[in-house]
């Protein structure tokens, strides 16, 4: 295999960073044939290729994304090497996780918590629109995403989708306000609810659970986001329609308080990745985990 040194190194990080042939030689001050000369030796020595044209740009391949991982453990090095003569570095596996803005950050960290503060992995966490992260995952700028919503699949889908979890949903909110011995029915009569907004999977099933019960809640508040439904609990604005691992630190403190669990709605979690030929090893340890 032909020799790969720094100077290929950096001149690929500096294409993939930029986009562009022509971009990254005049922020290197070189020639753009000298630097597609070097972009061309150092995919040889590797035997993939790095990048693939699209429009007027270049666009990393899955190859040339492992090999700029690679590429920035080995400067991260250098700079640690060059910082002290006792301790010399070791290269950090990335992992890049985008999670749906509105996921429970409980079960992220839950689900995340064998790769926390490992010395050799770094986690990079990245929340979002579904859209946006999808595209995230597609351009192989992500390695996974953490979601409730299943994306849309065809047979030309690259998603790959791995149920982890499948929690139930409550009704949940301050011990005082939920007293003793009150039916579902009589608390979705009478206490002002927090509800998920319209659209979201939970809100879906709470709202035919209300139409079979033939039941008119009133609304005191409706969020998008699981931490905003936890803080207006820990309010007391009303009764949450949640997932209890979303408040668990509360409900064990005995700040909030489970009044009714809510047969039939549930929230699953899911792990989406995309099909690749080289997929990142940190993701099979996780899903073992």
């Amino acid at each position: 295999m032909a020799e790969i040194n720094l100077h290929h190194l950096r001149l690929f990080r500096a294409v993939a960073t930029d986009g562009t042939l022509t971009g990254a030689a005049r922020r290197l001050n070189l020639s753009q044939s000298a630097v597609s000369t070097q972009i061309r030796a150092l995919e040889a020595a590797l035997g993939h290729a790095l990048f693939e044209r699209r429009g007027r740009g270049l666009a990393i391949t899955e190859a040339g994304r492992i090999a700029l991982d690679h590429a920035e453990a080995v400067f991260r090095a250098a700079e640690d090497l060059t910082a002290t003569l006792k301790e010399t570095g070791r290269a950090r596996r990335a992992l890049r996780v985008g999670a749906l803005a509105t996921l429970s950050r409980n079960f992220q960290i839950g689900f995340l918590r064998p790769l926390v503060g490992r010395a050799d992995v770094e986690v990079v966490l990245r929340s979002g629109l579904q859209e946006e992260l999808l595209r995230g995952l597609d351009s192989l700028a992500l390695d996974l995403v953490l979601t409730n919503m299943p994306p849309a699949q065809d047979a030309a889908s690259p998603w790959l989708v791995q149920r982890l979890a499948e929690q139930p949903v409550s009704l949940i909110g301050a011990p005082g306000r939920i007293g003793a011995g009150r039916t579902l029915r009589d608390l979705l009569e009478t206490e002002p609810l927090i509800l998920p907004a319209r659209g979201a999977a939970i809100r879906a099933g709470f709202d035919a659970l209300a139409e079979r019960l033939g039941v008119s809640p009133a609304i005191a508040a409706e969020a998008d986001d699981m931490a905003m439904l936890r803080l207006l609990a820990r309010e007391d604005a009303g009764l949450a329609v949640i997932p209890p691992i979303v408040v668990r630190d509360e409900l064990e403190s005995g700040a909030l308080r489970e009044a009714a669990r809510l047969d039939g709605i549930t929230e699953s979690f899911l792990a989406v990745t995309r099909e690749r030929r080289f997929p990142n090893p940190l993701l099979a340890e996780l899903f073992r985990a």
